[in-house]
């Protein structure tokens, strides 16, 4: 199973806002079914390696059409086995600790 964090910096025209940018990907993110976690920073995907990158590639295609420079920043942690490592993790450290995180 594929944990993937990414952000997209599209050059907006004129430095104007990224939000119409943000929400174009997210859109794309929430349609796509693939489970994910939306932070301040970037967005977490999860699921297997063709099923995550496809989701990246859709939204690398959307921002493509208009934007001529896209910036992205990605990080991708891979491990065989069950799906819900995105909740897991959280939940591994919170037991270590042995109270819940203000996540």
């Amino acid at each position: 199973m594929v944990l993937l964090e990414f952000a997209m910096s599209p050059a907006a025209p004129g430095g104007e806002s990224l939000s119409p940018y943000v929400a174009r990907i997210l859109d794309i993110i929430d349609r796509s079914g693939v489970t994910y976690q939306l932070t301040a920073m970037g967005t977490i995907l999860e699921g297997d390696w063709d099923e995550v990158m496809a989701v990246v590639g859709a939204c690398f295609r959307a921002l493509e059409t208009d934007c001529p420079r896209i910036g992205m920043n990605l990080k991708m942690d891979y491990r065989a086995g069950p799906q819900s490592r995105l909740r897991s993790k959280i939940d591994a450290v919170e037991q270590q600790l042995g109270r819940k995180l203000r996540t």
